[in-house]
């Protein structure tokens, strides 16, 4: 009898005679930072990972992801969120497992590098909050950004975890760039830098099962650090590479709590637990538990997130990830835009351009910022280039890559591509070759300068340092300056169940104005708006909750023209919401509220936009970032006026015509529409 078959499993007793593995599988949860944001774009609450906070912490995870990654950016600005406060707050829950974040080397948690100043103080304060374990990677695996947040890990007495970012040029294994031989030579230069760990990041999904055996094997006859798997299900293939990985002697891998396994996101624990049961690798977890801790997330916290988890693809896998290797988030991001731009037809040229312009732009790896990077160059070409011109709109990230602000990439940078990049680019047209950061001025002094007071402390000051726009506007929030919006509130779990049947009603064709129905209720202060999408229908629906049963305020079916080709939408019209309520933090500062963009008078916003004269129009939806001239002033022919950031890339938008600024119709930070007009030249 092998030691796969010692053990006789039944559902009320499946520990019998379950002695301690030799060689347990460590597991990392990486559910409350990567499976959310991989299946609903990281817009996980803090308040709804603290009812199973306390049970995860009984499993035995090796440690818990908790943050780092896009949680940091999209908690201040999606969410009204401070991304410090949730170290604290999970802290006094977990008592013995220890936090790991995703650190994205001199990228910190943002989509450049930054100074040192601020690399330092950021790693100090993120081990100052709780943070354990600092999972470090650089998109380019150009370690040279790892030079100022290593000694800075390693002062505060923390794990450094150095990755190896997994890619390829073949669909297996191989080629003359990532091979056997360059996995190997990134490890030991790792472990030459003081890893305690090293993680193969396999974003995308794409290492097969026999690939990572071969890496692994390989690695751990060239280093000593314990090596951790870490590898997206996306293309189907990680459940099968964790057992291999398994059996070639890997010592961590990462796998999700099942509501935040499988598509895009990782594997789930459970299945790993049973199939190991009893051999030399078994985790000793308890079923039992994962199962109570599943129940409570789908009973009390994933129906909140169901409506981001939509698609209409019955297929949990993506094979064609193995094609265009763009990770899971990034690629619905891609399709997101291209449907905001009214272009979604174009799909399949992004999926050929993408593989191009990654060639071009020196055979990167996919990962946070550079799949970024590529994505939206792509997107860029497909939409905007001539067959005469490639490389029209070039972002302002792009133009930073070819002059080597992240590094040094696998192969050279296209020579054509790089030369149109960087004309007229103001640090110089020859691209650096030095460590990226050692061109950079210190930043905290300057962000102290301009944010003024509103920062509270250095935590509140490093956050508006790495992301000014956004950070301005949530320190303003949090601090009472101004009102949240309505959809950065949270959701509470009547609410969504409230959608979910509404959305019940529709699908029943329940949705219209009967006879003989009671007239609907004064509509309060309380009264929210929300988006109800069935297949190709669209509802924006009034909801107030009244005694704690949510009501439909006013319902008035309207013809018009659905999103997609199919019959035409019902429309459920609401009243203008009400506005939110004032936050904790207004109700104790009481200070006199700022004017935000969003209260521009419209008389001047239609002013503006009727001005006289040549507009520059939004190309793509996007935040305004800032606007390079203000009424009044002269602008040549080509020169840039405005930055529009479309998926956090920065787009420079030139003025097609000599003249003077006449009208400005947006501020920085506003969130406008493709085909809005953003200015006018007179």
């Amino acid at each position: 009898m092998t030691e796969h078959h010692q053990i006789s499993i039944t559902a009320l007793d499946y520990k019998a005679d379950r002695k301690k593995a030799k060689h347990p599988l460590k597991i990392m949860d990486v559910s409350l930072r990567d499976g959310h944001q991989s299946l609903f774009a990281t817009r996980g609450r803090t308040e709804d990972m603290i009812p199973v906070a306390e049970m995860m912490d009984q499993v035995g995870f090796w440690a818990v992801e908790t943050w780092g990654g896009a949680t940091f950016d999209t908690m201040h600005r999606f969410l009204n969120e401070d991304p410090w406060e949730r170290i604290r707050t999970l802290k006094r829950y977990f008592k013995k497992t220890p936090f790991s974040m995703l650190l994205r080397g001199q990228n910190l948690v943002g989509y450049r590098n930054y100074a040192d100043d601020l690399a330092k103080a950021f790693v100090e304060r993120a081990a100052a909050n709780g943070m354990d374990i600092f999972r470090t990677f650089d998109a380019l695996n150009d370690y040279r950004n790892f030079e100022t947040v290593v000694p800075a890990i390693k002062a505060s007495g923390k794990h450094f975890q150095g990755c190896i970012c997994y890619s390829m040029t073949e669909p297996r294994l191989g080629g003359d760039v990532y091979n056997l031989e360059y996995f190997v030579k990134k490890a030991r230069e790792l472990e030459a830098m003081g890893a305690d760990s090293i993680c193969i990041k396999d974003m995308a999904g794409l290492i097969a099962p026999y690939d990572a055996y071969a890496v692994i094997k390989a690695i751990k006859e060239a280093v000593k650090p314990p090596v951790h798997l870490h590898s997206h299900f996306t293309s189907g293939l990680a459940a099968m590479t964790h057992l291999k990985a398994a059996e070639a002697g890997v010592d961590i891998i990462d796998t999700c709590l099942s509501p935040y396994a499988y598509r895009t996101s990782h594997p789930a624990v459970e299945p790993m637990v049973m199939a190991l049961l009893g051999t030399n690798r078994d985790t000793g977890f308890d079923i039992a538990l994962l199962a109570r801790i599943n129940e409570k997330l789908e009973k009390e916290v994933m129906p909140k997130y169901r409506h981001l988890l939509a698609d209409n693809q019955m297929s949990i896998i993506d094979i064609n990830v193995l094609l265009h290797q763009t990770p899971g988030g990034m690629l619905s991001n891609l399709v997101n835009q291209l449907k905001e731009m009214d272009a979604l037809d174009k799909i399949n040229e992004v999926y050929k351009e993408l593989p191009r312009v990654r060639k071009e732009l020196g055979q990167i790896p996919l990962v946070t910022p550079t799949s970024q990077i590529v994505g939206i160059q792509t997107v860029n070409n497909v939409l905007f280039d001539t067959a005469e011109e490639r490389y029209k709109m070039i972002t302002a990230q792009v133009k930073d890559l070819c002059y080597g602000l992240y590094g040094k990439t696998a192969v050279p940078i296209d020579p054509q591509v790089q030369t149109k990049a960087l004309k007229g680019y103001p640090r110089g047209e020859e691209p650096i070759t030095c460590r990226p950061a050692e061109i950079l001025e210190p930043e905290l002094e300057k962000a102290r300068k301009e944010i003024g007071n509103l920062a509270a402390d250095l935590d509140d000051l490093i956050l508006y340092a790495l992301f000014p726009v956004t950070g301005r506007k949530f320190l303003s929030w949090k601090y009472g300056k101004e009102q949240p919006p309505a959809e950065v509130q949270a959701k509470t779990l009547e609410e969504a169940l409230a959608e979910q049947a509404l959305m019940a009603k529709a699908r029943a064709g329940q949705l219209v104005e009967k006879p003989g129905v009671k007239e609907a209720p004064v509509k309060g202060e309380g009264l929210r708006t929300f988006n109800v999408f069935v297949d190709d229908d669209y509802f924006e629906v009034g909801v107030e909750e009244v005694g704690g049963a949510p009501v439909v305020t006013r319902v008035q079916p309207t013809a018009t023209k659905a999103p997609g080709p199919k019959t035409p939408a019902k429309t459920i019209v609401p009243p203008p919401p009400a506005p939110p309520k004032a936050t904790a933090a207004k109700a104790t500062a009481a200070p006199e509220p700022a004017k935000t963009a969003a209260a521009k008078p419209k008389a001047e916003a239609a002013a503006a936009a009727d001005a006289a004269g040549t507009p520059i129009k939004a190309p793509m939806p996007g935040m305004i970032i800032n606007f390079e001239k203000q009424v009044g002033d002269a602008v040549k022919e080509g020169e840039t006026v405005v930055i529009l950031e479309a998926m956090k890339m920065e787009n420079a938008l030139t003025a097609p015509v000599s003249g003077v600024i006449k009208a400005i119709n947006f501020r920085s930070g506003d969130s406008v529409p493709k085909n809005a007009v953003l200015c006018v030249i007179g």
